[in-house]
């Protein structure tokens, strides 16, 4: 059973750093690519960031700059770092983990962490 946590989640200022994490049970990152999520109230869950098995990352416009995607294959731990946070940066976020079983695309999700971005 694949399972995924995230944490690190909360309320900072504008301008204030957060960094969120993924522990995943029941897997290995081996060969798989993660991706963090958010999804604002009333809006379309969003991609925000990836990093596949061999550490190429890719960003959303609006977080290039601010954000970093990494990944500690012997933690079995996906991080997000975020800085010069943004109100508009508010959502809930989630990471997912993915990959091609042969017989087609398997992907798990966590349960979501909440961050806030407010003065």
């Amino acid at each position: 059973q694949v399972q995924l946590v995230e944490s690190g989640g909360g309320l900072v200022q504008p301008g204030g750093s957060l960094r969120l994490s993924c522990a995943a049970s029941g897997t290995i990152f081996s060969g798989k690519t993660m991706d963090w999520y958010r999804q604002a109230p009333g809006k379309e869950r969003e991609l925000v960031a990836t990093i596949t098995s061999s550490r190429m990352t890719t960003y959303a416009d609006s977080v290039k700059g601010r954000f970093t995607i990494s990944r500690d294959s012997a933690r079995n731990t996906l991080y997000l770092q975020m800085n010069n946070l943004k109100p508009e940066d508010t959502a809930v976020y989630y990471c997912d983990i993915r990959w091609n079983t042969g017989a087609g695309i398997r992907n798990y999700w966590g349960q979501g962490t909440q961050v806030t971005v407010s003065s």
